[in-house]
Order: C-alpha cells, then sequence, then structure tokens
C-alpha cells in the first residue's frame, strides 16, 4: 500500500482519536459533576448527553465547510474545536460553561463523522479503501481505550482529578492540528470543487499508478449530473434510506448508553469504583481487538458478512445481559458486556463509515455523509440523555431487552436491504449498486 495513502489517512483518522477520548472520558467524571453541582436526573442527562447534541449540529453542517472551505481546512478546524473544548471544560466552573465548551467539542464530533471519512475514501485505493476509512474507527476506539485507561490511572489524584480527566484530551488535539497542516487537499475535492486538475494530478502522482484515468473517471462520473443537483430527490431514495437504517441501528443498540455510562452499569452490577473503572478499561481493549479483526477482515470477507458477525452477537449479548438483571445475577455481566462491545466492534463499528462513505456518488457524498451522521448522534444524544431516566423508571432489564429487539431489526436490514460494496470502485458503487 502507498506511503503516502497511509501518512494521510492514518494522520486524518486521529481525528477519530479525538472522537474517541472526547465522547468516552465523561464516562469517569458523570457522577462526580452531579454531586459537585447538585444536579438532578435531568439535568445530569442533559450535561451528559450536551456533546451529542453539538454533534447533531457538526453533523448537519459539518458538509458545508468540507466542500465550500476544502476537507484540509476543515478538519484543522475540528482539531482546535477539540483543543478549546476540552481545555474550557476542564476549567468549567459550574455546570452551564461546562455544558457550553462540551457543545464545542461535540461540534467537531460530528463535523469529524463526516470530513474524515469523506476525506479518506477519496484518497484510497478501490481494493484498500475499506482497511483505510476504518482506520478511522480504528482511532476512535484507540480513544476510547485510552480514555478508560487515563480515567483509571487519574483517578484518586484529589477532588480535580475529573478536571485532568477532560484536559488530557488537548494534548492529541494539537498534535492533530499540527499534522493536518502536512497533509494535502483532496483531489476529488480540487477537481470538482476547484476545477484544479493541475494541483489534483500533483496529489495523485504521489498516490496513483493511472492519475490521468482517475481524473478521467472522476470528472466523467460529476458530467452525469446537474452542477446544482441535491441530495433530498427521488433519484437518492435508496442511499439516503441505506443511510438512514445503518446509523438507526447503530444507536439502537445501545452502544452510547454502555459506553458513556459503564462505570454505573458494572456499579449496579456490585462492584465497586475502582473496579468499575478497571472494567471499563477492558471494554476499551476489546473494542480495540475485534475492531483490528474487522480492519483485517473487511476488504477480505466484506462488509455483510462483518454485519451478519455483529447482528448475532449484539442479540446474544443483549438479551443475556437483560436477563441478568432481571434474575439478579450479576457475575458474567462484565463477560456479557465485552462480549456485547466486540460484536459491536466487528460488525456496526467497522463497518458504518465505511459503508456510508461509499455509498454516495461523488456529487453528493459530503452531503449523504452529513446525512448518515446527522441520524447516528440524533439517536445518540437522545439515547444518551434519556438512559439514566428511563433506567431509574423501567429498570436495565427491560431497556436491554429493547436493545435486543432492535438488533433482529438490523439482522433484516443486513440480509434483504443492505448491498456488498467490497473491491468495487466509488464510480462502480454509484452506477451499479446504488443509483440502478
Amino acid at each position: 500500500m502507498n506511503k503516502h495513502v497511509v501518512f494521510w489517512s492514518i494522520t486524518v483518522g486521529l481525528g477519530g482519536m479525538l472522537f474517541g477520548m472526547d465522547m468516552t472520558v465523561i464516562s469517569g467524571v458523570e457522577k462526580t459533576i452531579k454531586e459537585l453541582w447538585q444536579l438532578d436526573d435531568w439535568t445530569h442527562g442533559f450535561a451528559m448527553a450536551t456533546a451529542l447534541y453539538g454533534t447533531v449540529i457538526g453533523a448537519a453542517f459539518g458538509g458545508v465547510p468540507a466542500d465550500k472551505f476544502g476537507r484540509k481546512k476543515t478538519l484543522f478546524w475540528i482539531g482546535l474545536s477539540f483543543l478549546i473544548s476540552s481545555l474550557g471544560a476542564a476549567m468549567a466552573t459550574d455546570v452551564n460553561s461546562f455544558m457550553i465548551f462540551r457543545f464545542l467539542g461535540g461540534l467537531g464530533i460530528g463535523a469529524s463523522s463526516v470530513v474524515a471519512p469523506i476525506y479518506i475514501s477519496e484518497i484510497a485505493p478501490a481494493k484498500h479503501r475499506g482497511k483505510l476509512v476504518i482506520s478511522f474507527q480504528l482511532n476512535i476506539v484507540l480513544g476510547i481505550l485510552i480514555a478508560y485507561v487515563s480515567n483509571y490511572l487519574i483517578s484518586g489524584l484529589g477532588e480535580n482529578d475529573w478536571r485532568w480527566m477532560l484536559g488530557i484530551v488537548g494534548l492529541p488535539s494539537l498534535l492533530f492540528s499540527i499534522l493536518i497542516l502536512f497533509t494535502p487537499e483532496s483531489p476529488t475535492f480540487l477537481l470538482l470543487h476547484r476545477n484544479d486538475q493541475v494541483g489534483a494530478k500533483k496529489v495523485l502522482n504521489l498516490v496513483d499508478p493511472d492519475p490521468d484515468g482517475t481524473i478521467k473517471r472522476i470528472l466523467a462520473s460529476q458530467s452525469k449530473v446537474s452542477t446544482t443537483e441535491r441530495i433530498f430527490t427521488s433519484k437518492y431514495f435508496k442511499p439516503l434510506l441505506l443511510a438512514f437504517l445503518f446509523s438507526f441501528f447503530n444507536q439502537l443498540s445501545g452502544i452510547n448508553a454502555v459506553l458513556y455510562y459503564a462505570p454505573r452499569i458494572f456499579e449496579k452490577a456490585h462492584l465497586d469504583k475502582s473496579s468499575a473503572l478497571l472494567q471499563s478499561a477492558g471494554i476499551g481493549v476489546a473494542n480495540l481487538i475485534f475492531t483490528l479483526l474487522g480492519w483485517y477482515l473487511i476488504d477480505r470477507v466484506g462488509r455483510k458478512v462483518l454485519m451478519y458477525i455483529g447482528s448475532i452477537g449484539y442479540i446474544v449479548s443483549l438479551s443475556l445481559i437483560a436477563y441478568s438483571f432481571y434474575a439478579d445475577s450479576f457475575e458474567l455481566v462484565p463477560m456479557y458486556i465485552f462480549a456485547f462491545i466486540a460484536a459491536h466492534a466487528i460488525g456496526q463499528g467497522s463497518v458504518i463509515w465505511v459503508f456510508i462513505s461509499e455509498i454516495f456518488p461523488n456529487s453528493v457524498r459530503a452531503s449523504g455523509m452529513a446525512w448518515g451522521s446527522l441520524t447516528h448522534w440524533i439517536l445518540a444524544a437522545l439515547i444518551t440523555n434519556f438512559f439514566p431516566i428511563f433506567t431509574s423508571i423501567l429498570g436495565e432489564s427491560y431497556i436491554f431487552s429493547f436493545f435486543a429487539l432492535m438488533m433482529l431489526g438490523q439482522l433484516a436490514y443486513v440480509k434483504f436491504l443492505m448491498p456488498e460494496t467490497k473491491g468495487a470502485t466509488l464510480e462502480d458503487i454509484e452506477s451499479n449498486i446504488i443509483l440502478h
């Protein structure tokens, strides 16, 4: 695989590490801020979900600067938003300022979930695109693991240990912003939005054995569509539906509820605080291992096989977690949660950003990615906000049973609706799979 493509993909994929860290460090501070600022369940849930409401805005509009100013500039500003957010939240003196800075970080998370996969999919060769786009997800789970481990190590350093948990995200944020300066602009963006064939060819010369052929293919694909084309038309109903349902089932698995409230769930299963934080770090390890397995398999066995494995794993593990809370038998709950994380990592976690970045044509890819990300983050925010409320009302058994039922729906989606995109060029996917 070309060294330039690998370096650029890893660099842009680091945005996923910020995404994972910023999303997960909150799990180590959620009980502390509730006690510190004496928050009721509603305010506590809202404070926890504030970043996710920011992701909704970031996902909805992340494609706009990506198309107007470029993928590279947008990624640079995303890195700065993470830096400001992490430092601001760490120094917050009340819940309102805390939520403002968390919201800013959420804008970066939402935008990065749109722009980073787009960039990587546009510079990656077809036969390696799955592995390279998955580098974004791999960095997300690496960020989650780093956040869980750092929370465990920092815990107990004093009454302000929670501030260090949040502030640690500032270091990789600064590194990401610096490294982005050394990555080129996407050649697809240069061709379609700047009409810069010279600049595009200069980038492609470094990574593509046939740059002229690639330029012709991209321009030929663009010539088939109107320059004023909009995504919300009947022509794009199929990819819009595929992206919506994929994102819908991603969150209705309960993954964000588990990631955000892992220490609480483990404490409910009668583990003390230190053990709960350590078990949460185990979630990060399981997530990383099975994402690496997904990374190895995605361009070998395809997207659908991984989704079958993940769907079945979801159904079994969620059902066992629900039964454990129903029967008040908690000895195996950590094992079931690790199995749930493994199912997510090898299935939805590995495939989501790859699949959504592939299924929209060049002309509307940024808008399509924004649509899928927007669906994902609206549901993530709502589930994170209301999870503590509904568990207080209904109990964990009913909630996890509901998640298991939703995964039966995902299994049907994979079986009857999801196309296989392994090994196809983006233009082939457009002409042969999605629009016909």
